[in-house]
């Protein structure tokens, strides 16, 4: 585990909103299955707007992809407007396929865990509401004893000074959010938020995780 507990990474404060067509979950299992195949992996988690998520974990040697998304709700092919109300139990989250022989899922963990504020419930800087909360949301056993001991070590810690909220869940169907969520910060980078809230995390990304960048 590399030093996190030195290089926790600041938030923002500013909102992610914005205005609705997606890949099938469908097709995205299709894809997953494919990738499986290959020897790649998938890891799910949710750590407040996905604009943000997204932006940085696409900056690490060993993603393949990342979509933006939502899981951990109840109703069938939620729209963006659905979840931003909070009552379709959705977290924002992403969806990462990497391949484990360049980065390990608990590489994953440290970066998640260093870029948002796991001690906040249902809440990331503005952004206020379930859908934006702190979850992980395992795969396997593996995945989940791996979250599960992560938690407890910073916890045992006290790294944040504060109990780490953060849900450790199985995975369920993640539905791919409407196609102008993808890709979001490369897409939008003079927009106000990007500038703002990703631009900050992605410089103290690239300087206190240099060995992990592409």
């Amino acid at each position: 585990m590399k030093t996190i507990f030195v290089l926790l990474i600041s938030l923002g404060a500013l909102s992610c909103q914005s205005s609705d067509k997606k890949i099938s979950a469908e097709k995205n299992k299709a894809i997953n299955t494919m990738n499986e195949q290959k020897g790649l992996q998938v890891a799910t988690v949710a750590g407040g707007c996905f604009w943000c998520t997204e932006a940085l974990f696409l900056e690490l040697k060993g993603v393949k992809k990342v979509v933006s998304g939502y899981t951990g709700g109840t109703v069938k092919n939620p729209t963006y407007k659905e979840v931003c109300t909070g009552t379709t139990g959705h977290a924002e989250a992403i969806e990462i396929t990497f391949d484990p022989t360049q980065i390990s899922y608990e590489d994953i963990l440290e970066v998640f865990f260093a870029t948002h504020d796991p001690t906040t419930l249902n809440r990331q800087g503005a952004d206020v509401g379930t859908q934006y909360r702190s979850e992980i949301f395992y795969h396997d056993d593996a995945q989940k004893k791996a979250a599960e001991n992560f938690i407890k070590l910073l916890n045992d810690q006290n790294i944040y000074g504060k109990k780490v909220v953060t849900k450790v869940s199985q995975a369920t169907t993640f539905y791919p959010a409407e196609d102008y969520h993808q890709d979001y910060y490369n897409q939008n980078k003079s927009q106000p938020y990007c500038m703002a809230v990703i631009n900050p995390k992605l410089d103290k990304l690239r300087k206190n995780y240099k060995s992990m960048l592409k």
